[in-house]
Parts: C-alpha cells; sequence; structure tokens
C-alpha cells in the first residue's frame, strides 16, 4: 500500500556532548523546527550530553536511543531492527547522519525501511579514522542518496576516496552568533573565573585555543612549542588550552617538559566559551587536518584574531591577512611569528578580529546553512512523486568495525 511522501526528517547524532557534529546537528534540528517546512525528529545513538536539554526543548517528541557497542555483534542486528521500525512508524522521509558512526547505523538501517531520502555526512579531510573505518564508510556512502561536505575540501577529499561528485553537497557550518555574545557588564577578571581561570591571567595577553584532547590530529604539541616561542618575544604571555580528552595529561607533561607551568592553563571541557574568547587576545587551531573548523568560526564570531594552520576548509574560513594567518600545519616557528606579531600589535589584532566578524555574519550564517539543507532535501524528494511504501522488514546487512 503506497500513501504520499511525509516530510518527516529525522537527524541522527552519536550522542549529546559538545562536539562540533553534535552542535552543528542539533542546531540544524531547531532550525528546521523553526522553518516550519519539515516535521523534525531526532535519535541518537547515546542517550548522554550536555547538548540534551537543549534538544528536547525543540520539542520533536521522544529521542530515542540505539545504544551500540560495537559494530559485529547481535546487537547491531537489533538495534537495526528497532531502528528501521521507529523509521517507518514515524513515516521519515529524510534521514540525516552527522558523522562516521551515525553515517554507518543510520544508512543501513534508513535503507533497511527503504527511507525515500538518506543523507550522509563527512566532516573531516583525514587523521582521524582507520583505513578500515574509512572502508566501512565508503560503504555507507554507497546506501546514501547524498553526503554533505562541510568545505570544498571535504568534498574533494571525498571525490579522491571515489565517491561520486555529483551526490557531495557542500553546506558550511552555520554558526549561530548569538551563542557566543558573553554575558554584558563583566571584568575580564570575571569572565576568567567563569571558565575556572584566575583572575591575575586579567593583567596578561591571552593566546586560547579550543579543541577537544581526544584525537593527535589537534595537535596540541605544535601549540605548546609554538607557545615557548612566544613567550620569548612576549614573556607575560599566557595560554589557554579548552577541551578535554584523554590527551590532558600527556599535554600537561609536555607543557611542563617545554617550562610552561606557569603559562599554560587546561581549563577541560568550557561550558562559557563565549567569555573565555572575549577574554582572550589571540586564538588559535593547530590541526594536521580539519573538516570545517567551528572553532574557527567562533572565533571570528566572537571577533579575535585567527592563526590556524592552512588544512582542511580553513582557506574558506580565514581570509589571509584580513581576518587572520594560516600557516603550515607542524611549523611551530612560523605559528609563534604571527601570534606573538599580533600580541605586539593589539589595534591590528582588533581590526582583524572585527573583519572576522563582519565575515561571519555575511557568508556562515545560520539562515545559509538553513536554505542550502532545504535545497537539498527538496531536490532529493522532488522526484514527483517518490512514495513511503510501509513494506516489511527485510534484509540482513551489518558492518564489522569497533565503536
Amino acid at each position: 500500500m503506497k500513501t504520499l511522501l511525509s516530510r518527516n526528517v529525522l537527524q541522527l547524532v552519536s550522542s549529546f556532548h559538545q562536539g562540533g557534529s553534535e552542535r552543528q546537528a542539533v542546531q540544524l534540528a531547531r532550525l528546521l523546527k523553526e522553518s516550519g517546512r519539515y516535521e523534525v525528529r531526532v535519535a541518537c545513538l547515546d542517550g548522554g550530553g550536555a547538548l540534551r536539554e537543549e534538544a528536547e526543548r525543540l520539542g520533536v517528541g521522544e529521542i530515542p536511543e540505539y545504544k551500540l557497542n560495537n559494530f559485529y555483534d547481535r546487537q547491531l542486528l537489533a538495534q537495526l531492527r528497532r531502528f528501521a521500525r521507529h523509521l517507518r512508524r514515524e513515516r521519515i522521509a529524510v534521514v540525516h547522519a552527522h558523522d562516521f558512526y551515525t553515517n554507518v547505523f543510520g544508512m543501513l538501517g534508513a535503507a533497511w525501511a527503504r527511507v525515500p531520502a538518506r543523507v550522509a555526512s563527512r566532516r573531516e579531510t583525514g587523521g582521524v579514522r582507520t583505513p578500515a573505518q574509512k572502508w566501512v564508510e565508503r560503504r555507507a556512502y554507497g546506501l546514501a542518496h547524498a553526503v554533505v561536505a562541510n568545505a570544498s575540501a571535504v568534498r574533494e577529499q571525498l571525490a579522491r576516496e571515489g565517491v561520486a561528485g555529483g551526490k557531495v553537497t557542500v553546506v558550511h557550518n552555520g554558526l549561530d552568533t548569538e551563542r557566543l555574545r558573553p554575558r554584558p557588564n563583566l571584568a575580564r577578571g570575571e569572565r576568567l573565573a567563569l571558565v575556572g581561570l584566575p583572575a591575575e591571567l586579567a593583567a596578561r595577553p591571552l593566546v586560547t585555543i579550543v579543541a577537544n584532547m581526544r584525537f593527535d590530529v589537534k595537535d596540541h604539541p605544535t601549540f605548546l612549542r609554538a607557545a615557548r616561542r612566544v613567550r620569548e618575544e612576549v614573556s607575560s604571555a599566557a595560554f589557554v588550552l579548552a577541551g578535554e580528552g584523554e590527551l590532558t595529561e600527556p599535554l600537561r607533561a609536555l607543557a611542563a617538559e617545554l617550562g610552561l607551568g606557569e603559562s599554560a592553563f587546561f581549563t577541560g571541557r568550557c561550558a562559557h566559551v563565549a567569555e573565555l574568547l572575549e577574554a582572550s587576545d589571540v586564538c588559535v587551531l593547530s590541526s594536521k587536518a580539519e573538516g570545517f573548523s567551528n572553532a574557527i568560526l567562533e572565533y571570528m564570531a566572537a571577533s579575535r584574531p585567527v592563526v590556524a594552520t592552512d588544512v582542511g576548509g580553513a582557506r574558506e574560513a580565514v581570509a589571509e591577512g584580513e581576518t587572520g594567518y594560516l600557516v603550515a600545519p607542524g611549523d611551530d616557528e612560523r605559528l609563534a611569528s604571527r601570534v606573538a606579531g599580533l600580541l605586539k600589535n593589539p589595534e591590528e589584532a582588533r581590526a582583524m578580529g572585527a573583519r572576522g566578524r563582519a565575515r561571519v555574519e555575511r557568508e556562515f550564517s545560520c539562515a545559509a546553512q538553513l536554505e542550502r539543507t532545504e535545497q537539498l532535501y527538496e531536490r532529493l524528494l522532488r522526484p514527483s512523486a517518490r512514495t513511503f511504501e510501509a513494506r516489511p522488514l527485510a534484509g540482513r546487512e551489518g558492518v564489522s568495525e569497533n565503536r
């Protein structure tokens, strides 16, 4: 029996922890909900995380969880069956997955349920996945009708990996600039206290990096080596590393080894990013690989000059010499030179920051993200009348990769 295609869209996230992919997925769910063109649903593989409350406030109904220990035992099949039944019961017309794990699980389940429009995502150019994981993800892309890349550099990487160009659509990350608006009427020391930093830092120039400490690809060691060089030119400079992960303690040890014990401050997960950036003088990203960095957009939205490695989509965000500087990955000497130059020229730094804010508002708004995404959904659903087919569950598909 066939019925008319629904307008129900499901956003599938790995968790609600404050990573870039999770933040973008919840933001997109909100934007779609506010636009009123679709009925929005959300599902997850792990229901934990600080963004859960924000997702629940959207009024998207039940947020089912499909917890997985790995991609090779019976649990996968059971959870896929649950997921496919949910998709059919809710008459989901579009499933949009946002990272590696949801790409694999989501495209399998959506194909099993014969969802008419299946959208996977890629948010990095490399440095995160094993060869086995890349192989598995390419199989997932084969089940997708479209793959969203968050930068042209990511689209080019997908092409090198053999993903058909016609399947890939670039939708840059959108940034909610209101989220980066700090609390008014706070002194610099008070802003730092909110982040758990000592008030005496208010009298020192601050260089900040916001990046998780779970993956080597963020290359915090290059940031720390650059910090040592910066201190040779600006002795009062202090360095803030905001982010959490299992690499934190090794990085603390490296900071001490480099003689930065009194100048490097680790905040862990930062719940007050707006206040931290408002108190910072220069913001850095030292990654060896990226997709389209949320951190860079946040720096620019906070009117801070950016010094970033020239990887992934960084060049699509940072206007060289206008909103910041780009350096080669791993080049701590050049990174330090650019940072020190900005600390010594605060007027130039402020002007760069102001231009960065204007660039974000002009080119990387939530409105642009929503428009591009809705255009994609409409194109996928257009073949006038693809229909939602209510058929029995069939098939037995799985993958073999640890989560």
